[in-house]
């Protein structure tokens, strides 16, 4: 269920109490996500055999936020903009919600931990995402 609009105002409300930055990604871009370049990338569920990952065509690297909801038109709240840590809690209209924190340990390899409803079901899940190189004819966007 998306978040409604009173709840995402409580949510700013405490924000601003806590000290906490509140922005939209597009608005303000995440300082962790900056030190990643677009491209492919292989994405693989952590704990999950080799041959799961998938190859996935990364043209902004703020696609990395939205991996459930890929291509979905969503609101963003930035709860946490770090040097090499970023955590985005999303909302799309009719397609359900999600919260991700993302940790950059090097400019190719990223902890992706991302949980939400999609399809009317919850899911949780951390994702280990390491760039292989530009885009060689693999699909842009994700499932």
């Amino acid at each position: 269920m998306p978040i409604s609009k009173a709840l995402r105002g409580a949510a700013y409300a405490l924000c601003l109490l806590s000290g906490a930055a509140y922005a939209d990604v597009a608005a303000a871009p995440l300082t962790a996500l900056a030190a990643l370049r677009p491209g492919e990338w292989q994405l693989r569920e952590i704990g999950a055999p080799a041959a799961t990952a998938r190859a996935l065509c990364v043209p902004n690297t703020n696609a990395l936020l939205q991996l459930r909801h890929a291509g979905a038109s969503c609101t963003r709240l930035v709860i946490k903009n770090g040097k090499d840590d970023a955590t985005v809690q999303y909302s799309c209209p009719h397609a359900g919600w999600g919260r991700t924190s993302i940790h950059v340990e090097t400019a190719d390899l990223v902890r992706i931990d991302t949980q939400g409803i999609a399809n009317n079901a919850p899911f949780e899940v951390s994702i280990e995402g390491r760039r292989l190189g530009e885009c060689a004819g693999t699909k842009i966007g994700a499932r």
